[in-house]
């Protein structure tokens, strides 16, 4: 990976964004973006985009949400501890014992806290920790002291960070899914530095918000962009550690290149224009395969106005909505080469109806 690009991507996926708190994140992607976009946009629910060719009819949008899962302040006690809920779905076991950053008028570190396991009776110990049984201890010792620093609404984060594996491995905390705001970002640099994209074809590369908790983002910006086509890309589970079942949900690995989405969610003529770009351009991909609506933006996108003709991209990960999230950066790569592919291949006159004999 090209190392400016590498830069921007762990900038992107170390910077707090918990869902309806994007705005750090945005600024990164903003900075990032103008190099490359004819314009860059950005809206009432704090979804940006970057645009080429804003003039065009046709219209493309790409999105990858650059929200993250964290936690939110809800309750400060007497004693100076923090209680806090969820940011988007937690396995409960993970918070336990983690370092975490308040961001409150400033980086405040803290650790997640419960009774020790000396003191848990003997049911306590069988059952999975909840989150209302956590704290964040700042090491303050009266409500007073927090206050200080930190205000009811203010969100936290994992105290981790982008780390290098080997090989071409990575791990970071917000991959899921800073990696597809990179990804979006990534496909506007190549359609400006190597041309290919049709000047009244426009590109809307949106790094949305709020897709934790309700593909909100993606909602609203479809709304108002009104494409006509249009990719969304996310982290999916590769199913390639002990313990899961390819039988059960099919054969996705790391390393073996993005996938593409196959099913109701995703338009089929916008399946084969993707499969054949990666073909041509000698693209690896895997196939995903989803029987009804997904998770992500392409689910909103799908059903925006009188509806969007929709692809799915992902990228394979291990250990999502943890703190130790880890993926291929070659596939991370090459996706974005596929979004290009993609791009490249839409016309103004690009027919998206299904139908028989197009695919």
């Amino acid at each position: 990976m090209r190392l400016e690009s590498l830069s921007f991507l762990k900038e992107i996926v170390n910077t707090p964004s918990p869902s309806g708190y994007e705005e750090r994140a945005a600024e990164v992607y903003r900075k990032y973006t103008r190099n490359y976009a004819d314009q860059v946009t950005t809206d009432v629910h704090g979804n940006v985009a970057a645009i080429l060719n804003p003039q065009a009819e046709m219209k493309i949008m790409l999105a990858g949400h650059m929200d993250e899962i964290g936690f939110i302040v809800h309750y400060i006690s007497e004693d100076g501890l923090i209680y806090f809920s969820g940011i988007g779905g937690h396995d409960s076991v993970m918070p336990v014992g983690q370092r975490v950053w308040v961001h409150g008028k400033e980086r405040v570190p803290g650790v997640i806290g419960r009774k020790a396991i000396h003191l848990l009776e003997d049911e306590e110990r069988k059952k999975k920790p909840e989150i209302k049984d956590m704290w964040i201890d700042i090491g303050a010792t009266s409500r007073a002291e927090v206050e200080a620093l930190i205000s009811l609404g203010d969100v936290a984060t994992y105290q981790v960070e982008f780390q290098s594996l080997l090989g071409d491995r990575a791990t970071a905390r917000g991959f899921d899914n800073k990696m597809g705001s990179f990804i979006v970002a990534e496909t506007i640099r190549l359609l400006k530095e190597d041309g290919g994209l049709d000047p009244n074809v426009g590109v809307y590369a949106v790094a949305t918000v709020q897709e934790e908790i309700g593909l909100r983002g993606a909602r609203t910006s479809s709304f108002s962009i009104a494409a006509q086509s249009g990719l969304a890309v996310d982290v999916n589970h590769a199913i390639d550690y002990p313990g899961v079942s390819k039988t059960r949900h099919g054969a996705l690995d790391i390393g073996k290149g993005p996938s593409v989405m196959r099913g109701a969610n995703s338009n089929p003529v916008v399946f084969k224009m993707v499969s054949d770009g990666a073909r041509e351009d000698g693209i690896p991909f895997q196939v995903d395969v989803t029987a009804g609506g997904t998770g992500t933006d392409g689910n909103a996108m799908q059903l925006n106005r009188g509806g969007m003709a929709v692809g799915i991209l992902g990228v394979a990960l291990r250990y999502m909505h943890s703190p130790v999230e880890l993926l291929s950066l070659t596939d991370v790569e090459n996706c974005a080469r596929l979004m290009a592919a993609y791009c490249r291949r839409v016309t103004p006159t690009t027919d998206f109806t299904p139908r028989l004999g197009a695919y």
